[in-house]
């Protein structure tokens, strides 16, 4: 792998940029069978939550034309195993980890991030906020800027000192920069655009909701344009904060398209389920759009569509027109 793919995310050195998206690659042993997890940029665990959970009821999960809809209720084994069975695993294969968590209040938040403060191996620590808020009548912080900034300044209070630390923020909101604004003011180092878009499906055969929980979770090739939007009119506002693109990455020049926006690293979710080697094969892919259009490292690119049109990076030459044979 050639340094042209590096990136950089808050002081976090990667050697590339693609990530597997939080709740895609399941403990990592899943993805583990098929390729070396140490050719990702990091690997983003599911959301670690203070107890275990069992996740909603089954069906909680259904097809949708270029998606999947989701209604998983953030299952798994809480914190407790998973410092003791899951964390030290990837810590023994040598894989870069980002830490999701997810809490129903700010205690929580703040008492996931202490957990986690003396603890080897953790690169960064990702806060989904896309959580019912117990303390506010159930309401997602991630929709409210007040809400969403206590989130992230709790973790940020109880995580390791110079740990980056990234709030993923959903877009069913109406003005996603206020709350990245929020989020970073509130300490975020960057931020991880996209959650998943609120979605519903009704089966014709039952005539009822296609999940249990009725409302669901989209994500996959359909959010695409919605996800590139939003990391666009982010990086607008915070040129110099990172961001991490997420949402209906599938090929390499999907992952361009959010670089281009303002992205300085993707992650690959649900394509992991149509094939889980997919995240290897987006990186090569993405390194040959680049060698193809003759840019020299990935940082040249990030942001690149908010330049004027003509604007040519440092190490973009034109190519010189072909001549005619004689």
């Amino acid at each position: 792998m050639s340094d042209r793919v590096r990136t950089t995310l808050a002081g976090l050195e990667l050697p590339n940029p693609v990530l597997t998206a939080s709740g895609c690659g399941g403990t990592g042993r899943e993805l583990a069978q098929f390729f070396d997890l140490g050719r990702l940029g990091a690997f983003v665990t599911t959301s670690v939550m203070p107890q275990a959970r069992a996740g909603r009821p089954t069906p909680r999960v259904t097809e949708t034309p270029s998606g999947l809809l989701t209604a998983m209720g953030l299952p798994g084994p809480g914190i407790e195993t998973f410092l003791e069975r899951d964390l030290p695993w990837l810590i023994e294969q040598e894989v870069r980890t980002i830490v999701s968590v997810a809490g129903n209040s700010v205690e929580e938040y703040g008492d996931l991030a202490r957990r986690l403060r003396h603890v080897p191996g953790v690169a960064a620590i990702e806060v989904n906020i896309a959580c019912p808020n117990v303390e506010d009548r159930g309401r997602m912080f991630a929709w409210h800027p007040a809400a969403a900034a206590a989130a992230v300044r709790a973790v940020r209070a109880g995580a390791r000192p110079g740990l980056p630390v990234f709030a993923k923020l959903a877009p069913d909101v109406t003005d996603i920069v206020t709350i990245a604004l929020a989020c970073v003011d509130a300490g975020a180092d960057g931020l991880t655009l996209i959650n998943t878009l609120e979605g519903m499906a009704i089966d014709p055969r039952t005539l009822r909701p296609a999940l249990t929980g009725v409302s669901g979770g989209l994500s996959g090739p359909a959010v695409r344009p919605v996800a590139v939007r939003c990391v666009y009119q982010v990086h607008a506002a915070l040129p110099s904060t990172p961001i991490i693109g997420v949402g209906g990455v599938a090929t390499g020049l999907d992952a361009l398209e959010f670089i281009l926006a303002g992205a300085s690293a993707v992650a690959v979710g649900t394509a992991l389920f149509h094939n889980p080697a997919a995240g290897p094969r987006v990186l090569r892919e993405l390194e040959e759009a680049l060698v193809t259009r003759r840019i020299g490292r990935l940082s040249d690119a990030v942001g690149l569509a908010h330049k004027p049109a003509g604007y040519v990076p440092p190490q973009v030459r034109p190519q010189e027109p072909e001549k005619e044979m004689s």
